[in-house]
C-alpha cells in the first residue's frame, strides 16, 4: 500500500516538472517571435543619435500644406536698366591717354573724377581745340564791332543777327571742351558715380568726335529678361514675378526680395528666334553681374494647399528621388517620393509624404552616410 502511495505522489511530481518545463518552452518561444517581429519591424530605421545630427546640421521641419506656384523654367539675361548708365564719347578728335585712375571693366569711379585726357596736338588737320579757342575769339571781337555799328546803324539789323548767332555757335562749341583744357589735352570726366562697364578704346588710340570711348553703370536697378517658349504663351497672363540663378555662384534670386517688378513682355516673338521676352526690374542688393546669362523660374498660376519641400531635403539614386523622414528622437526612415515643379528654391511634392511628416530639410547627406555605414549605436530604444 505504502510502495503504490509513493508511486502516485512520484508521478503526479513528474507530471507538474513537464507541464512547467512545457510552459516555459511555450513562453520563450512567444518572446522570440515577438522581438523578431520587433526586428522586422524596425529593419529599415536610420539611427543617427540626436547629438551627431545636431553637431551635422541636420534640420527636421513639419510639413504643412501651403501655397506654391506652376513654374515655368527658361534662361535669360541680366543687364542694366535705362537711365542707370552713361556713355561718355570723344568731344573732339585727337589721341587719347588715360590718366592715373585705373580703369578697367568693374572698378569704381566718383562723379567728377578724370578718367582721361584728349590730345589733337601734332595733328595733320591741327589743334582742334585751338581753332575752336580762335574761333571763339574771333567771334567775339566781331559782336563787339557790331554792337557799337548797330547803334549808328551802319549795319543792318540782319547783318548783326547774323554775326551774333555766329558768336553764339563758336562760344557753344568752344566751351564745350575750353572748361576742360588742360595740359594734356580736352579732359574725359566721369558724369556719375558708379562701375566701368565697358572699355571701348585702348591707349593711343585716335579717336572722332562722337565716338564712345567708356560705358558706366551705376547698378541700382538692373533688368532680368526671360526667354518665353512660344507653347507656354498662354501662360503669360499668369506670370507676375520669377525667381533666378546665377551661374557663377548657383544662388536662388527671388524677385519680391528684391522690390522687383514685371515691366513689360512681348506679344509676339522675334523674326529669329522661337522665344516670347519677359523682362522684370529690380534693385541690386546683392554681387548681381550685368550680362550674365541666369537660368530663370517663371512663376506662374497659384498652387493652393501644396506640400513643398526645399530642394536640399531631396537626395537621387538612380533617377529616383528619396527623402527622410524623422521617426523619433534618433531614428529616421528613407521615404521616396514624387516631385512637381521647383522654383529653384523649393520643390512640390506630389507623393510620399503627408502632412504633419517630420522631414529632414538640411543634412540630408548626413542621414544617408548613416543608413550606409550600418552602425547601430548601443541603448537606442525601438519603442515609438
Amino acid at each position: 500500500m505504502e510502495k503504490i502511495f509513493l508511486y502516485l505522489i512520484l508521478s503526479a511530481y513528474i507530471l507538474i516538472s513537464c507541464n512547467h518545463s512545457t510552459s516555459s518552452h511555450s513562453n520563450q518561444a512567444d518572446n522570440d517571435i515577438h522581438n523578431h517581429k520587433t526586428e522586422e519591424a524596425h529593419s529599415d530605421e536610420i539611427i543617427l543619435p540626436k547629438e551627431k545630427a545636431q553637431a551635422s546640421g541636420v534640420k527636421v521641419e513639419t510639413i504643412e500644406p501651403k501655397n506654391f506656384n506652376q513654374i515655368i523654367k527658361t534662361s535669360g539675361q541680366i543687364s542694366g536698366a535705362q537711365g542707370d548708365e552713361s556713355t561718355i564719347v570723344a568731344t573732339v578728335p585727337g589721341v587719347i591717354a588715360f590718366g592715373k585712375t585705373r580703369i578697367v571693366d568693374g572698378s569704381y569711379v566718383a562723379a567728377g573724377t578724370t578718367l582721361a585726357s584728349i590730345s589733337s596736338k601734332n595733328i595733320v588737320d591741327g589743334d582742334q581745340t585751338e581753332k575752336l579757342r580762335i574761333a571763339y575769339e574771333s567771334a567775339e571781337t566781331e559782336l563787339k564791332r557790331a554792337n557799337s555799328l548797330i547803334k549808328d546803324k551802319i549795319i543792318s539789323e540782319k547783318e548783326y543777327n547774323q554775326i551774333k548767332q555766329n558768336f553764339e555757335t563758336a562760344r557753344i562749341a568752344y566751351e564745350a571742351t575750353g572748361n576742360r583744357l588742360g595740359v594734356k589735352g580736352v579732359t574725359v570726366i566721369s558724369p556719375i558715380s558708379g562701375y566701368i562697364k565697358n572699355k571701348l578704346v585702348n591707349e593711343g588710340d585716335y579717336v572722332t568726335t562722337g565716338q564712345p570711348l567708356l560705358s558706366i553703370s551705376q547698378n541700382k536697378k538692373l533688368i532680368l529678361r526671360a526667354d518665353l517658349s512660344e507653347r507656354n504663351y498662354k501662360a503669360l497672363p499668369t506670370i507676375r514675378t520669377a525667381n533666378f540663378k546665377t551661374p557663377y555662384d548657383n544662388k536662388i534670386y527671388e524677385l519680391p526680395q528684391l522690390n522687383g517688378r514685371m515691366v513689360s513682355y512681348g506679344k509676339s516673338s522675334g523674326n529669329n528666334s522661337f522665344y516670347i521676352p519677359v523682362t522684370f526690374e529690380f534693385d541690386n542688393k546683392g554681387d548681381i553681374i550685368p550680362g550674365a546669362f541666369v537660368e530663370v523660374y517663371l512663376l506662374s498660376a497659384p498652387i493652393e494647399k501644396a506640400l513643398v519641400l526645399p530642394i536640399t531635403s531631396l537626395t537621387e539614386e538612380q533617377g529616383a528621388y528619396f527623402v527622410y523622414i524623422q521617426l523619433d528622437e534618433d531614428g529616421y526612415k528613407k521615404q521616396e517620393v514624387q516631385i512637381g515643379d521647383n522654383n529653384g528654391k523649393d520643390v512640390q511634392i506630389l507623393s510620399g509624404i503627408k502632412a504633419g511628416d517630420r522631414v529632414v530639410t538640411e543634412g540630408a547627406y548626413q542621414i544617408k552616410l548613416a543608413a550606409n555605414s550600418n552602425i547601430i549605436p548601443e541603448g537606442h530604444s525601438h519603442s515609438h
